[in-house]
């Protein structure tokens, strides 16, 4: 069973699911999962971990992520983009000034309440199931941070831009707000994901070329190894006779390893230079606790 991560490239009209779907036929493999959902319609980087690297599915959620979006003014949907019901249009008769103003507002930290088409769950359904059955629900606001917005072009109706942005926030919903603050409405039009963490949309394969990859018995040169997520923390070494502790996920002094260590989070490796685990300082023990454990049957 092959362990790592691998960047595909999502293709309109395939949900995360399809990919993830897909894959399992391909490589053969029940264990792999993808790392935060894309809409049907969007396009670009879906991260997807395969055997023990499914154990970093829930921490790809908290990645920043890049996105190239096009917003069509004049018209709100349902789903707050172009795929949705159109729930009305205005004429759109602002100025690229001030569409560019607007747009350039919303950097830095802002409220955003979550669409109703969405996988958000309020008393246990899933927010897109009671917007199927036509009915809305309160929804508290989430603290969302737009990191940076660059316009790309506007020729009216439509505007081009790139956003880096936190976890949590919903490039339709930031359309819908720009066409609320702008007053003549919007939707997004079409959404391109190019960047979550260090994968990159230049290097994603579609299932396509993933398939032709397969077929050449050379999809290991594609595998990205689990540590390299961690490479910018400190990489150390357990010391021969407590590799047993570390098998075993207990805690860790700092006189368990080959070096002399100052607490933080480190990503730790047996004898054998095999990553093992991520291990976190805790200051009330004195020592290392495992924060996630990479060891034992795929």
């Amino acid at each position: 069973m092959i362990s790592g991560l691998l960047n595909v490239y999502k293709e309109k009209g395939f949900t995360s699911h399809d990919v993830v779907a897909k894959l399992r036929g391909i490589l053969h493999q029940k264990k792999i999962g993808h790392t935060g959902t894309l809409d049907p319609d969007a396009v670009g980087v879906l991260p997807v971990c395969l055997g023990k690297a499914t154990k970093l599915c829930d921490m790809f959620t908290e990645k920043d992520k890049t996105y190239i979006a096009v917003m069509r003014l004049g018209i709100k949907t349902d789903t707050q983009d172009i795929s949705g019901r159109v729930l009305y249009e205005s004429e759109v008769t602002v100025s690229s000034d001030d569409v560019e103003k607007v747009v350039m507002s919303f950097e830095g930290e802002y409220e955003q309440i979550p669409p109703m088409y969405s996988a958000l769950k309020v008393n246990g359904r899933r927010l897109y199931e009671i917007a199927r059955e036509g009915r809305e629900v309160e929804r508290t606001a989430r603290k969302v941070n737009i990191y940076k917005i660059r316009i790309i072009n506007i020729n009216l109706p439509f505007v081009k831009f790139e956003v880096s942005c936190s976890k949590g926030t919903y490039i339709r919903t930031l359309c819908d707000d720009i066409g609320e603050k702008l007053g003549c409405c919007a939707c997004m039009h079409e959404l391109t994901r190019t960047k979550v963490s260090k994968f990159k949309i230049e290097e994603a394969l579609k299932l396509s070329e993933i398939e032709r990859i397969v077929s050449e018995n050379k999809i290991s040169e594609h595998i990205i190894p689990i540590d390299t997520i961690f490479i910018d923390l400190k990489k150390v070494i357990v010391q021969p006779q407590f590799e047993k502790k570390l098998y075993n996920g207990n805690p860790l002094s700092t006189e368990d390893f080959l070096e002399n260590l100052n607490g933080g989070r480190i990503r730790v490796y047996d004898t054998k230079d095999t990553f093992i685990a991520i291990y976190k300082y805790n200051e009330e023990k004195k020592s290392y606790v495992p924060e996630k454990m990479f060891i034992g049957s795929d």
